[in-house]
């Protein structure tokens, strides 16, 4: 067979910058210490490149949804080490689990009898508290097959912590109440916007995922300089003055991630740069650019492209999160 000529893309990680990423919200966390949710392939920027630098930077819990997950997440750290969100689906699951030494999510009484009919050991268990997806509700807590987990992680899922929204404190409260409810050893809340919202939501353990690798989803983790790259031609004029949504990741959603040394290039006709002006939007839909017949920018010349500071924040005293590499798809998936 013909091979076929070498890939057009690359992707280049900032390892520096996904350790400091991972100290930057371990230390956000408090007394609390920081996992990392390392599902689908860690975002898309890759297990293997990205598995040993958060172990190496001291990270110790990790998160996966799936349990074909798993096999390339504990060729670099320990299974005990690593939890399933998911749960187990069936006996081919549990098997699996009890195999490895992976820790399955319970997320329904039927998950927690099927662990337990097949011998049981540590699991974590996920409550529900108003996220509406997968975790048991807070009145099935006194459950027996629930009572009868060997829970080491009793957590839940914020909804909204993107958002000041009044649903943070309702879920804050909530989960507080469901601790008393059944032993475990420790507690989870914060995702990697909820790490953002202070030490009341860090407990003993936060699961930052996009921030990991350099999403920001809220403000109060946003460094100064979004992304900063050269481009060397400008978008093709076939585009028409719009980008559609892998475009507008890359230039503008959170963080969409280019590593600094990274170089853009765009086999455009003109060889004009287009700063980014418009919307973020979602799946599928345009959003609008600068006509690149009124920039007054060099196609030869590096543009830094920054993001003005949100009012009433001190940039120089905000946290930093870095952009890690470049995925487009990686704003859309759930911390």
């Amino acid at each position: 067979m013909t091979r076929p000529p070498p890939p057009s893309l690359r992707l280049h990680i900032d390892s520096d910058a996904l350790a400091q990423n991972w100290r930057t919200l371990d230390a956000m966390s408090g007394a609390a210490r920081a996992g990392a949710a390392v599902k689908a392939d860690c975002y898309g920027l890759g297990v293997d490149g990205c598995l040993p630098v958060l172990h190496e930077a001291g990270c110790r819990d990790f998160f996966v949804a799936h349990w074909s997950e798993v096999p390339g997440v504990i060729a670099h750290v320990p299974a005990q080490r690593l939890s399933v969100l998911h749960g187990p689906l069936g006996a081919d699951d549990v098997r699996f689990a009890r195999a490895t030494g992976v820790r399955p999510v319970i997320d329904s009484l039927r998950q927690a009898r099927l662990w337990s009919e097949a011998g049981g050991g540590a699991c974590d268990l996920m409550v529900d508290t108003g996220i509406n997806r997968l975790g048991i509700a807070p009145a099935e807590l006194a459950d027996p097959s629930i009572q009868a987990l060997e829970v080491r992680v009793l957590m839940s899922h914020l909804a909204c912590a993107d958002e000041d929204a009044a649903m943070n404190a309702r879920q804050l409260a909530v989960f507080r109440d469901c601790i008393p409810a059944v032993a475990h050893e420790e507690t989870s809340l914060a995702n990697s916007a909820g790490v953002a919202l202070g030490s009341d939501y860090a407990f003993d353990l936060t699961r930052p995922g996009l921030s990991l690798y350099g999403g920001i989803p809220r403000p109060e983790l946003e460094d100064r300089i979004a992304q900063r790259r050269a481009a060397e031609r400008a978008l093709d004029d076939a585009l028409g003055g719009e980008v559609d949504d892998g475009w507008a990741d890359l230039l503008d959603r959170a963080h969409g991630g280019c590593a600094p040394q990274e170089r853009i290039v765009c086999d455009g006709a003109a060889g004009r740069l287009q700063p980014p002006r418009g919307r973020r939007r979602h799946d599928g839909e345009r959003a609008g650019l600068q006509d690149p017949r009124r920039s007054a920018v060099r196609p030869d010349h590096p543009h830094s492209l920054r993001r003005s500071t949100p009012a009433g924040l001190d940039a120089t005293a905000r946290p930093r999160i870095r952009p890690s590499g470049l995925a487009s798809h990686l704003a859309r998936m759930l911390t």
